[in-house]
């Protein structure tokens, strides 16, 4: 523990070493982080200020775009500033809390697409007894239990890598604090480390990914006995839903459930679920949901009317 001492901050090494490119991308992630705040901004007053708050996939949905604003705003500013900096040093204690809130904000979003893909579910396999299982008494349960989870794996990961001496180099090679390389930068043999990385997140990912897949087939599956116009809207949202699961567990398990290693593209495969998918989640969910398009509508056609006035 008395060696961490010697390191007291770290240099992000960045996605790209040139800095041309970096400016260039510079206004790329500048205009994803505007709209990712933008997107979910619009789902969640979207939600809120119509009836659709009182329907359980929309109450998840809402929280979601909640965590994708506040996962993006721990990583995204920072990495744009380090775009543009001479030097992109993060202290320890900055480190630290980057990495626990990232993933403690992280775990809770699988957890709300969890409880997404359960709420579909329930509502295609069990219709008649939906609204007795999906209340909201069991839906606010379902989002405690996320944020429970997340809790627990974020300081699980956060607890391994404080216990890790850093004697230097300081040299991160990513643009965001994370625990494999972390790991690499840690004096002591790194196999154990990378067993509870695999074990504690990449396993997870894995077996929850395979959950969710399972549950999409046997939504499928029930599907088979429902009218085409039945079929085709129940389609169309596990459709959304499955689109941003693969856009977000794929890169995780290709970033945790491997071991720590230089050869990996770690780096550049996180900025699938810690950029695009945030930034893509409101247009899946708004360009392919009427009742979300005719919400905004209303909402759109009320302050139109109120301004006027």
């Amino acid at each position: 523990m008395e060696n961490q001492n010697n390191v007291t901050e770290f240099v992000f090494m960045g996605l790209w070493g040139n800095k041309q490119i970096e400016l260039l991308f510079f206004f790329f992630f500048l205009l994803c982080y505007l709209a990712v705040l933008m997107g979910n901004t619009i789902i969640l007053l979207t939600v809120t200020c119509s009836h659709l708050i009182e329907q359980p996939m929309y109450y998840f949905l809402c929280h979601l775009s909640l965590m994708d604003v506040c996962y993006t705003s721990t990583v995204v500013p920072r990495l744009i500033r380090d775009l543009v900096a001479t030097r992109k040093n993060i202290s320890y204690n900055s480190c630290m809390t980057q990495l626990f809130t990232a993933h403690l904000l992280a775990g809770v979003e699988i957890f709300i697409l969890v409880s997404m893909a359960f709420d579909r579910y329930v509502a295609i396999v069990k219709p008649l007894h939906y609204m007795v299982i999906m209340n909201r008494k069991r839906c606010n349960l379902l989002i405690a239990v996320a944020w429970s989870l997340g809790f627990w794996h974020s300081i699980a990961l956060l607890l391994m890598v404080l216990s890790l001496p850093f004697c230097g180099p300081n040299q991160l090679n990513h643009y965001v604090c994370d625990v494999k390389p972390l790991l690499q930068l840690s004096c002591k043999d790194i196999r154990v480390g990378s067993i509870l990385i695999i074990a504690n997140a990449g396993i997870v990912v894995v077996v929850i990914f395979l959950v969710l897949v399972a549950s999409y087939i046997l939504i499928l599956y029930h599907l088979r006995t429902r009218s085409s116009a039945g079929r085709r809207k129940a389609l169309s949202t596990c459709s959304s839903h499955v689109m941003v699961v693969v856009l977000f567990f794929v890169p995780c398990i290709y970033t945790y459930g491997l071991p720590a290693g230089s050869e990996n593209k770690d780096k550049e495969i996180s900025v699938f679920y810690t950029v695009i998918a945030p930034m893509l989640n409101p247009l899946i969910y708004t360009l392919r949901n009427r009742e979300m398009k005719i919400a905004m509508r209303k909402i759109w056609s009320q302050m139109s009317h109120s301004e006027s006035k």
